[in-house]
């Protein structure tokens, strides 16, 4: 209620003049509506309305503990062992494949000079000028035969002369192999008996035995014989060359060779 309506009331009401209690009641209520009034004035629109929501806050993210040093540790040393042991496992078959290769080319150079010799001779032997192949085989080996003989004449018919003879025929023809580990293989194998046969192992009893200077079956010897050799496992020269040319194949050399092989 405003000042001015109160003071109107009491004019209504027939009071010419208002006692001093009167008009400190006017003055008092005018200022009781007044506050009122200004109080409502000054409350902020939507006051009654719920103050909204604050937003959601964002989680934290995530804070990443350090690694313990003695699980670093331990990490690093299974890495670097891991490496080692790769490392070694690399070197190891590079060193075999290495060998492998050597081995290999060792073979092939063998072959490479034996099929020189064989071409030389059949040079020698008139080829290249027609005819049948088969004619100049046989008479290329005539002549390796011949040549044998002629050199065998030089050698003393003893186990000095079988290995010297075996090792001129290994050197033309590209065999590896020295008198020394000729001679202890024979050594062990036949105490230098070119007739020897063992009659008694597993390959005598699957009917192959093994015969002669270095113990060879007639399977072995028909696969490493070399041409210019007599065709016999138990000629002496032979025995030793071609049993050379089957360990220069599998074991490098008969030099290596310290056992049954």
């Amino acid at each position: 209620m405003s000042v001015f309506r109160v003071l109107d009331q009491f004019r209504v009401s027939g009071t010419a003049r208002m006692t001093g209690t009167h008009r400190f009641s006017a003055i008092g209520v005018a200022a009781a509506t007044g506050a009122a009034t200004l109080a409502l004035g000054l409350a902020p629109a939507g006051a009654e309305q719920a103050a909204p929501s604050a937003e959601p806050k964002p989680a934290p993210a995530p804070v990443s503990l350090p690694v313990e040093p003695a699980a670093q540790a331990e990490d690093i040393a299974a890495g670097q062992g891991g490496l080692r042991a790769q490392f070694s496992g690399s070197y190891q078959q590079a060193q075999a494949d290495a060998r492998e290769a050597a081995a290999e080319e060792e073979r092939k150079a063998g072959k490479a000079e034996r099929e020189a010799a064989a071409d030389r001779s059949h040079d020698r032997g008139g080829w290249g000028d027609g005819g049948n192949w088969g004619e100049r085989d046989r008479g290329s080996l005539e002549r390796a035969y011949e040549r044998e003989r002629r050199e065998a004449a030089s050698y003393p018919d003893n186990l000095d002369g079988w290995i010297r003879q075996a090792l001129a025929i290994m050197e033309r023809e590209g065999i590896p192999g020295t008198y020394e580990g000729i001679h202890r293989n024979i050594m062990r194998e036949s105490s230098g008996d070119p007739r020897a046969v063992n009659d008694w192992d597993v390959n005598a009893r699957n009917g192959i035995p093994s015969k002669g200077l270095l113990q060879v079956i007639q399977p072995t010897f028909d696969a490493y014989h070399v041409e210019g050799t007599k065709y016999d496992l138990y000629d002496p020269v032979a025995n030793i060359v071609a049993a050379c040319n089957y360990a220069a194949d599998r074991y490098g050399s008969m030099d290596n060779v310290d056992s049954a092989y």
